[in-house]
C-alpha cells in the first residue's frame, strides 16, 4: 500500500493548529486535575485512609501505565490502516473516558462498604485512565507523522498543551464553582467540539495511509514496541523527562493539602490559586515559543526547570496566612510549566526524524512517553501520600511537625528533582544535541 506523504507547512494557519489542538482541552480533564482533586474529595467526604488511596492510585496508575506501550503500537496499526479506523476508534475512547470520569466522582457511596469504595476507585480509575491513553496516544501521533520541523512541531504541541492548561485550569476550578454534574456535562460537550474540529483538520492533512514494504508490514508491526529504546537519544531525553515530571507532580498531588493545612487559607481561594498557576502556563506559551525560536529547544528547557526552583525555593519559607506569597509562587512556577509542556513533546517529536521512525513507529514512542508521564504520576501520589502519612502528617492537622513534613514535601523535594533533571538534561543532551536532531534542524544554540 503506497500513499503521498502530506505535511503541515511552516505557512499553516493557525486555525489549523487550534483545530487539532482542542481535543487537548477536554483531555486534561482526566489526567492531572484527577490527581489534585481524587485524594482530597476521597480523603474528606468518604474518609478513604490516604495510605490506602495512595495505593489504589499508584496500582491502578501503573497498570494503565505499563499497557501505553501496547496502545502506541496499536495506534501505529490504526494509522497504517486507515484515518477512518482512527477517527471511529477515537470516538469509541471517548465514550469510555467520560463513562469513567463520572464513575470516579459520582461513586454509589452509600451502598459500598470502605474496601468496595476503593475497588470502585481503582476499576473507574482504570478505565478512564485507559480510554484517556488511547486517546491521547492516536491524539500525538498525529501531529508527530506532520513533520515540518522543529519549530512547526513546537506550535502543534504548544497549541495541544495550551487547550490542555485551559481544560486542566477548568476542571481544577469548576468543581468548586459548578460542582461535579455540570464540570461533567462540559466534558462531555468539549470532548464531542474537539473530535469534531480534529477531524476536519486531519480530514485535509492526513495520509490516507503509511508506506510499509508489505513483506515488512509483520516484522514491523512485532518490532516497533521495542523500537524507541534502540535510540540512545530516546533513553537519554526520557530520563530527563521523568525527573522533571517527578518534580511537578509531587506539589501537585499535595497542593491542596498545603493550601488548606499549612497556608490556612479560605476555601475560596483554592480555585484562585490553581487557576493562576494553569492561567500563567498557557498564557506563557507565545513567550516560550520566542524563546525557543531564539535559543533552541534545549537551552529553553533548561531555562524553564531554573525558573520553577527559583519558585519552589521559596515555598518552605511560607507560612499560615501568606497568601499574597503563594500566589507569587503559583504565577512564576505557572511560567515555568509553560516551557515544561511546550518543549519536551517537540523534543521527542524531533527525535522521532532523527532516528527516521516518521510514520512508521510514532505511535510506539508516544506510548513509551506516555507510561513515563503517567509512572510520574503514580510514583508522586503512591510515594508521597504514605510517606506523609509515616511522617505523622493526616488532613486537617496543623502542628508543627505535620506542618514542617508538608512543607519539605511540597516545596524542597521539588526542586531537588528539578536540579537533578537539569543536570540530565546538561549531561546527556544539550553536550550531545546530535542524538535528537538532524544535523539540519539543529538549532545553533541548542
Amino acid at each position: 500500500m503506497s500513499a503521498v506523504t502530506q505535511v503541515i507547512s511552516t505557512t499553516a494557519p493557525s486555525q489549523a493548529f487550534a483545530s487539532y489542538g482542542l481535543l487537548g482541552l477536554p483531555l486534561a480533564f482526566v489526567a492531572l486535575p484527577v490527581y489534585v482533586h481524587l485524594p482530597n474529595l476521597y480523603a474528606h467526604q468518604y474518609g478513604v485512609p490516604l495510605a490506602a488511596l495512595g495505593g489504589v492510585l499508584l496500582i491502578g496508575r501503573t497498570v494503565d501505565a505499563v499497557v501505553d506501550p501496547w496502545l502506541g503500537r496499536w495506534g501505529d496499526s490504526l494509522y497504517r490502516h486507515s484515518w477512518r479506523a482512527v477517527w471511529l476508534t477515537a470516538v469509541f475512547l471517548a465514550l469510555a473516558v467520560a463513562l469513567g470520569f463520572a464513575a470516579l466522582f459520582f461513586p454509589p457511596a452509600a451502598s459500598l462498604s470502605p474496601s468496595g469504595l476503593l475497588v470502585w476507585v481503582g476499576a473507574a480509575l482504570t478505565l478512564s485512565h485507559l480510554a484517556y491513553s488511547g486517546l491521547g496516544i492516536l491524539h500525538q501521533a498525529w501531529a508527530a507523522r506532520q513533520g515540518g520541523g522543529a519549530m512547526v512541531q513546537s506550535r502543534w504541541v504548544a497549541w495541544r498543551e495550551g487547550f490542555a492548561l485551559v481544560g486542566v485550569l477548568l476542571a481544577s476550578a469548576l468543581p468548586a464553582l459548578w460542582g461535579w454534574p455540570l464540570t461533567t456535562v462540559l466534558l462531555v460537550a468539549m470532548l464531542a467540539l474537539g473530535l469534531f474540529t480534529w477531524q476536519r483538520v486531519a480530514r485535509r492533512a492526513f495520509p490516507s495511509a503509511v508506506t510499509v514494504p508489505h513483506g515488512d508490514a509483520h516484522a514491523h508491526a512485532v518490532g516497533s514496541l521495542w523500537q524507541p529504546w534502540q535510540h540512545a537519544g530516546f533513553r537519554r531525553l526520557l530520563m530527563v523527562f521523568m525527573l522533571n515530571g517527578l518534580a511537578s507532580a509531587v506539589p501537585a498531588t499535595l497542593v491542596l493539602f498545603f493550601v488548606q493545612d499549612l497556608l490556612q487559607a479560605p476555601k475560596a481561594m483554592e480555585p484562585l490559586f490553581l487557576g493562576l498557576y494553569f492561567a500563567a502556563g498557557a498564557l506563557s506559551f507565545p513567550l516560550w515559543l520566542k524563546v525557543i525560536d531564539c535559543i533552541g529547544l534545549l537551552r529553553t528547557w533548561a531555562t524553564g526547570m531554573a525558573l520553577s526552583v527559583l519558585a519552589f525555593v521559596s515555598v518552605v519559607t511560607l507560612g499560615a496566612g501568606d497568601t499574597t506569597g503563594f500566589l507569587l509562587v503559583c504565577a512564576v512556577s505557572g511560567m515555568a510549566l509553560g516551557a515544561d509542556l511546550t518543549v519536551p513533546g517537540a523534543l521527542l517529536n524531533q527525535l522521532i526524524d532523527r532516528c527516521g521512525e516518521r510514520g512508521r513507529t510514532d505511535g510506539a514512542f508516544m506510548g513509551w512517553w506516555n507510561l513515563a508521564t503517567k509512572l510520574n504520576l503514580a510514583l508522586a501520589a503512591g510515594l508521597s501520600l504514605p510517606l506523609l502519612g509515616l511522617w505523622g502528617y493526616a488532613p486537617g492537622q496543623q502542628g508543627a511537625d505535620a506542618v514542617l513534613a508538608l512543607s519539605l514535601a511540597y516545596g524542597l523535594l521539588p526542586c531537588v528533582l528539578k536540579l537533578l533533571a537539569g543536570l540530565a538534561l546538561y549531561a546527556g543532551l544539550m553536550r550531545r544535541p546530535d542524538l535528537i536532531s538532524v544535523p539540519e534542524t539543529a538549532h545553533p544554540s541548542a
